[in-house]
């Protein structure tokens, strides 16, 4: 689904809500002026797709949005612009009626242009990464600092938030890599490379399984996608999927799928587990930059942004999940195939419960029997050793 509305598109994400309800805000300059506005789109599953119109419009303030990050409630929104501002919104939504409200955020105001904006797993954590190579780390809501680094990098190109919230990963315009113990508010190490090798974008797994972290590599004409090993950051191994300059990297909310972008505007989709690719939208903004790409919170969706195509929703060539209600089929129908195989076998057994009953049937000696009776002298009783 392509998105046509008025201003041009510079970034884009999802917003989770309750019963997959959920909205894509998007952050647009508008083409007569140097201000920028902010968009929210409904989403329908059933055709994946994004409402015609917006369903609320924020016009902001001049220059134009750089970045959007959204809180895991779906409840606080932050966006920053190349003034050298965040700015920070709570979402408001009254059935069909939705609003952004303008929060304090002094602690954010002023910062220079920040290129990476990102909230932790658990939504605890708040990161920005400036364009002058300033990391700045905060606690949410209350924005106390908990890292703040002005020599972070040369200049921001990713971050991600581990699943734990413990670490976060940060990659720089001249190729390093960097990792930081949040809590401790250290550097814990940087990932090794060559010379001829430049590390771009970042993103740890978040299946809960497997502790990597999922490089993009740059070396001459060759990318590659890199994994490292969480536990000792020692690099694992490297796979060539995209085979072109990638621009961005997401990863589904259950880890299992792995999304590239490039800079022509190709998009693969890759199955963590088996490294390879489930899907590929050739030329999906053709000619341009991918500039954003963020998986669906509950669909197997795509959404993407560039500059000249403006946000696409792409429905995913992949297997298909399982869904709770065929979840409880199958062990309904477990459990009732067990119960016919048990009938069968009492039906068809020669057991003590199901013994024959005829007119020349024993009699058991029951408990409150009269030891004296001739005939209860002659019945079945426990054999004394």
């Amino acid at each position: 689904m392509e998105n046509n509305g008025k201003g041009l598109v510079r970034c884009a994400t999802w917003i989770r809500r309750p019963e997959n309800a959920h909205l894509v805000i998007m952050g647009k300059s508008v083409r007569t002026g140097s201000s920028s506005i902010l968009e929210i789109y409904s989403f329908d599953a059933k055709t994946s797709s994004l409402s015609s119109s917006p369903k609320a419009i924020y016009e902001c303030w001049d220059g134009d949005v750089v970045s959007i990050a959204v809180h895991p409630s779906g409840e606080d929104i932050v966006c920053s612009t190349n003034t050298g501002d965040c700015k920070v919104f709570e979402l408001c939504v009254r059935e069909e009626n939705i609003k952004l409200l303008a929060k304090d955020s002094a602690p954010l105001l002023g910062l220079g242009l920040q290129k990476c904006l990102g909230f932790s797993v658990d939504g605890s954590r708040f990161a920005t990464g400036g364009e002058d190579g300033h990391l700045r780390i905060f606690e949410w809501p209350s924005l106390r600092i908990i890292i703040d680094e002005p020599k972070a990098h040369k200049s921001f190109r990713d971050m991600d938030f581990s699943l734990d919230s413990e670490f976060l990963a940060s990659t720089s315009t001249d190729g390093s890599a960097r990792i930081w113990k949040i809590d401790e508010g250290i550097p814990l190490t940087s990932l090794t490379r060559n010379s001829e090798e430049k590390i771009e974008c970042c993103r740890f797994s978040k299946d809960g399984t497997k502790p990597f972290l999922f490089c993009t590599v740059q070396k001459g004409d060759k990318a590659v996608t890199a994994v490292w090993d969480i536990s000792n950051w020692n690099r694992i191994g490297y796979k060539r999927l995209l085979r072109k300059p990638p621009s961005v990297m997401s990863i589904s909310l259950d880890g299992k799928y792995l999304a590239l972008g490039s800079k022509d505007g190709d998009v693969c989709v890759v199955d963590v587990k088996k490294m390879e690719i489930s899907h590929w939208s050739k030329r999906l903004h053709p000619g341009t930059c991918v500039s954003s790409l963020e998986f669906c919170p509950s669909e197997r969706l795509m959404l993407t942004t560039s500059g000249e195509w403006g946000a696409i929703v792409t429905k995913l060539n992949v297997p298909a999940d399982w869904k709770e209600w065929q979840i409880y089929a199958v062990l309904l129908g477990l459990f009732l195939s067990s119960a016919v195989a048990f009938y069968i076998f009492f039906q068809n057994s020669d057991s003590f419960w199901n013994f024959p009953i005829g007119r020349d049937q024993p009699k058991i000696k029951t408990l409150f029997s009269d030891p004296q009776s001739s005939e209860d002298q002659n019945a079945w009783g426990p054999l004394d050793l």
